[in-house]
This record gives C-alpha cells, sequence and structure tokens, in this order.
C-alpha cells in the first residue's frame, strides 16, 4: 500500500477520513463542503483510496491538493479498509465519513468533539443524520443512532425496518445508543486500538454495529449527538435492493450475533433467525424477486462456512464482557411490534 504521507500532519487532534472507491462523482459534489465544515485548528480530513479505477486520485491532485491521501494496493471494502487506513492516521479521535455525505453546518464536529472531551466513559458517537435524497427526513443508515432487537434486527431513532420519520426535533436529545452509524462516526483512536478495529472479514455492512456492541460490552459508551448534522444521500455504492448488499447484510448480522450475545441467548435466537430469514426469502419469493431470495440463503450457507473460524473471537468477547453499563439491546421482538402491533415511530415501541 502507498501513502502520501508528506502532506499529513501528525498527532492531531481530529482526522476526518473518507473511504473512497470508484467515487469520483460523489468527491466533486460533497468533498468541498466537508473541506469548508471542517476547517477548525486540530483538524485534518484525509481521503483515502481503496484501489479506485475512476478518476478519483487524479480529481484530488488536481483539485484538492493540498488534501493528504492514502491510496491502498486493492479494494479492501468498507471495514478493511478502514483498518489499514487508520493504522497510517495518527489523531486522537477518528471520524470515519462516507463520501456520499454533505456538511451544512459550519464547525460541524465541535459537538461531537466538546461530548467526548467532557465524557470520558464516551467511546464514539455520531451526528443526527438526515437524507440528501427526500429533505426533512432521517436518512436510513443511522437517523439519530441506533439499537438492535431481540432477534438481531436494527432499528433507530427515526427509522424503523424500511420506514423513516421526519425530522420534527423528537429526537433532539443526546441519547444512549447501541450503535452509530458508519456513515458518520466519531470515534477515540484508543478505543478504536483496543476493540480491534473493524472486521475485515465483513468487507462491508454491519461491522460498524459489531464494533459498537464490542465497545458497549466492554463498558463504554456510545452516544448520538443530534447537535452537529450531516447529509447522506446513501446507496451509493450499493442501493437498497441489491443482492450483493442483502447477502452481505444477512450474512453479517449472523457472524455478528454469534460474536456477541451471550450463551444464555445465542441458541434461541439463532433458532428463531432460522424460521425469520426463511420467511424472508419467501417474501423476495412471492415478490417475484428470485435475486433477493437466493441472496438471503447465501448469506445464511456462508455464516455457516465461516462460523468455526470465529469460535476464538466469540470467546475473546465473551470474556471481555463488562456489566458496567447495559448492552443497548431491547428485549422485544422489533417484526411484533410493528407488523402485529402497528407501531411505526421508535418513539411508539
Amino acid at each position: 500500500m502507498k501513502a502520501n504521507t508528506d502532506k499529513g500532519s501528525a498527532g492531531c487532534r481530529l482526522a476526518i477520513v473518507i473511504l473512497n472507491w470508484n467515487g469520483v462523482e460523489m468527491l466533486r459534489r460533497y468533498f468541498p463542503s466537508v473541506l469548508t465544515c471542517s476547517a477548525d485548528e486540530g483538524v485534518e480530513v484525509i481521503v483515502a483510496d481503496n484501489a479506485s479505477t475512476d478518476d478519483s486520485m487524479g480529481v484530488m491532485a488536481r483539485d484538492f491538493p493540498g488534501v493528504r491521501t492514502i491510496v491502498l494496493d486493492e479494494n479492501y471494502g468498507f471495514a478493511e479498509g478502514y483498518n489499514r487506513a487508520l493504522a497510517q492516521v495518527d489523531a486522537q479521535y477518528y471520524l470515519l465519513l462516507n463520501s456520499d455525505v454533505e456538511i451544512r453546518q459550519a464547525h460541524w464536529t465541535r459537538p461531537l468533539l466538546d461530548y467526548m472531551d467532557a465524557h470520558d466513559d464516551v467511546a464514539a458517537c455520531q451526528p443526527k443524520l438526515l437524507s440528501l435524497r427526500e429533505g426533512g427526513r432521517f436518512e436510513y443508515a443511522g437517523a439519530c443512532g441506533g439499537f438492535l432487537d431481540r432477534h438481531g434486527y436494527p432499528f433507530c431513532r427515526g427509522r424503523l425496518l424500511g420506514r423513516v420519520e421526519e425530522d420534527r426535533g423528537q429526537y433532539d436529545g443526546v441519547a444512549d445508543v447501541l450503535w452509530a452509524t458508519g456513515a458518520a462516526l466519531l470515534i477515540r483512536a484508543q478505543d478504536w486500538r483496543e476493540a480491534g478495529g473493524l472486521d475485515g472479514r465483513f468487507f462491508a455492512h454491519m461491522e460498524e454495529i459489531d464494533l459498537c456492541w464490542r465497545l458497549r460490552t466492554r463498558g463504554r459508551r456510545v452516544v448520538c449527538i443530534p447537535q452537529s448534522t450531516a447529509y447522506h444521500l446513501g446507496g451509493a455504492t450499493l442501493n437498497q435492493g441489491n443482492p450483493h448488499k442483502t447477502f452481505l447484510n444477512h450474512r453479517n448480522n449472523l457472524l455478528m450475533l454469534y460474536k456477541n450475545l451471550p450463551e444464555e441467548e445465542l441458541h434461541g435466537v439463532l433458532r428463531a433467525r432460522w424460521w425469520l430469514d426463511r420467511l424472508t426469502a419467501l417474501q423476495y419469493l412471492l415478490r417475484g424477486d428470485i435475486a433477493n431470495a437466493k441472496a438471503v440463503m447465501a448469506g445464511r450457507k456462508a455464516f455457516r462456512r465461516m462460523r468455526p473460524a470465529y469460535e476464538v473471537v466469540r470467546r475473546e468477547n465473551l470474556r471481555r464482557m463488562s456489566d458496567a453499563h447495559p448492552q443497548g439491546r431491547v428485549s422485544y421482538s422489533l417484526l411484533w411490534r410493528f407488523y402485529v402491533m402497528g407501531r411505526k415511530t421508535y418513539s411508539d415501541l
């Protein structure tokens, strides 16, 4: 791997790192807003590139010559790409930021950093995430911070399953969550290192939930700080209905559950998911979406194949588990409350 480290500053307070892969149009459209709104002392913006084959690095060299770039030698995916990029960055805090995020709030990182500085027990945080596609609504990928239900289904303050709420200020209080979105995740470098970063075997999807879950079980807090706001396009690499995305989400969700669930819960949850995943595949089939139905079952098959390699990781996670803070998982079924009880917003749960 290569990095033009001559443009990087050592030991900054905050490094905003954008991982790019063939995102030249995203860089042209949204990167200037990040630079403009992040112009604070001690903040460095870095673009790490996953061996793009488009003109991404050419645009960086021509249009943003003062910005440090880290060029990886192949496409390592979101998870391992960040692991390798951040290994080359010296900062107190890292902020992982998607290339399709627009910033409209000057000094937007200050509320995040101020809160982190004042709360040593907080490992990571996120801003309020709003949609660039639908003005005034939360964005699917993280909204105002996320949780997991009893069967491992993620949801957010502002988004349940596929239903996204309008932002009316209903979640404007700082809140503890189980996971913060990887679209705009601020984390202490020390916590990143001690937790082992993202799980590179995930490649993409669910990796930030897994990381935050590991942080929470180690007695660290994760919060959403909605006094800071970011706008996310979403689906810039893989859209919501892409079968490969379906495959990664199902495989990685099961791997995450296996890695992190306490022993007394694991087998019951996996038995329930045996049925629920098949019901999901059946729903795709009834809609005529054979590719996504196959992707669900392929994800389960890949989970079974990879599961033995995670036994050591699971034992270590359980050994490190702390009782200092609740894990942030809820005891109820999101599917039951959403589909049967008709509770369609986070506030109604």
